[in-house]
């Protein structure tokens, strides 16, 4: 007996996926229009889940990127706020950053 294994995803059908409006353009992957995206949902979540990103474009704008839900985007640590306080000179004098805001906010008249 053959054992029978569940996805966590539903399979991608092949018909689904006909986006004719998608377009893949270079530095920036799949794309579609907005109004193509809006009419090709649940073709382009099937095709999201299935591990591809889609960029919707409106006007030729890229806007929103659609990732799959297990993607995460790799963040640098800021790990330098120490580092940097001891490279930068000692303060002498002068006017302090609230002084200068004050300065500018009265310079424009608000």
């Amino acid at each position: 007996m053959k054992k029978k294994t569940i996805s966590k995803y539903p399979a991608i059908r092949p018909q689904a996926m006909q986006l004719r409006e998608a377009v893949a353009l270079p530095g920036v992957g799949l794309t579609i229009p907005v109004r193509a995206a809006k009419a090709k949902l649940s073709a382009l979540l099937e095709l999201v889940a299935g591990g591809r990103e889609v960029t919707i474009t409106s006007d030729g704008v890229p806007k929103a990127v659609l990732s799959p839900v297990g993607k995460k985007a790799s963040q640098k640590v800021f790990t330098g706020t120490w580092e940097h306080l001891k490279k930068m000179p000692p303060w002498r004098g002068g006017p302090t950053a609230e002084e200068l805001i004050r300065q500018d906010r009265d310079g424009r008249g608000w």
